[in-house]
């Protein structure tokens, strides 16, 4: 283990993990209020550009040389052009279609993407029967937690987006494969900052072309303080902690919280919305957590 992989406590990497699950639990629902005035392939690049800019803001004050890591600059063209402008343009595209419920049973196959690669380009990950199953068995859980939304597949609309849809938790899978493999020399703020900005360098031009007649003055208040959620909590925020979690842990670990989030997300809109809570919901967040915890036995906190 290298000095730059220091064993972190249990509960600190509990607490990480709750807060992704929280704040990426309420993304699916954000991503929905901009997209009700602000173009897709815009709201990524404005998103990005403004989450990257604010922690580029934080490296003078945290004193970081950025750049300086072996393979940091690989990395950042692999996130950048994977996890942050290629998943996410997917996302913000296929959710105009997809919904929210439908989009989080999509993504939650990124534990298995992850799971398959880290086989294939991590060895000290490779996957045991056991840790499959208990992915099997999450993935289930969500699911049947989303087992209504599938319905709505039989709409040509929705069928060919979230057939589209699953090149988002592959492409984001690559990267953090990638940041296990190459990233732990590299300091999680400098792979949230550079790569945000990286991807929506690369999705302006399309945001540029495709969307030209956007007006900005024309949008209320509720999709541009979605966007601003989105950007500082549900990226600045978030990415930086994801990306201490994959060095501390694991990608596979890591990856997990593709899990938990779509038990928040159930949770809030229960919660708020008023949605009613159905046996079937209660299955299958226990066969999530019951996945989760038959895949992680003994692994939280190894490196």
């Amino acid at each position: 283990m290298t000095t730059v992989e220091r064993a972190a406590p249990r509960w600190l990497i509990a607490l990480v993990f709750g807060v992704l699950t929280l704040i990426w639990g309420t993304t699916w629902a954000a991503i929905r209020v901009s997209l009700v005035a602000i173009p897709p392939f815009t709201g990524v690049v404005l998103r990005f550009a403004l989450s990257g800019s604010l922690l580029l803001l934080a490296v003078p004050f945290l004193r970081l040389r950025l750049g300086r890591a072996r393979h940091e600059q690989r990395l950042w063209l692999v996130n950048g052009l994977c996890t942050f402008g290629g998943s996410y343009g997917v996302v913000y595209w296929a959710e105009q279609w997809v919904p929210s419920g439908l989009a989080s049973v999509l993504f939650a196959t990124m534990p298995l993407f992850i799971a398959l690669l880290a086989h294939l380009w991590l060895p000290e990950e490779r996957l045991s029967a056991g840790r499959l199953v208990g992915i099997l068995i999450g993935f289930a859980g969500v699911v049947l937690l989303f087992s209504e939304d599938f319905g709505r597949l039989a709409s040509p609309e929705a069928l060919g987006p979230a057939a589209i849809f699953l090149l988002s938790p592959l492409l984001s899978a690559i990267g953090a494969v990638a940041t296990r493999r190459w990233g732990r020399e590299v300091s999680p703020l400098s792979l949230a900052s550079v790569p945000s900005l990286v991807g929506a360098a690369a999705l302006a031009p399309l945001a540029r072309l495709c969307e030209r007649e956007w007006e900005p003055r024309t949008v209320p208040a509720g999709p541009w303080l979605a966007l601003l959620y989105l950007a500082f909590a549900g990226t600045a925020l978030t990415f930086t902690l994801y990306y201490w979690l994959i060095r501390r842990t694991s990608a596979q670990f890591a990856g997990l919280v593709g899990y938990s989030v779509p038990v928040v997300a159930v949770a809030v809109g229960a919660l708020w919305l008023g949605e009613t809570v159905t046996l079937r919901v209660v299955a299958g967040g226990g066969l999530v957590l019951a996945g989760v915890a038959v895949a992680l036995r003994g692994r939280i906190g190894s490196a």
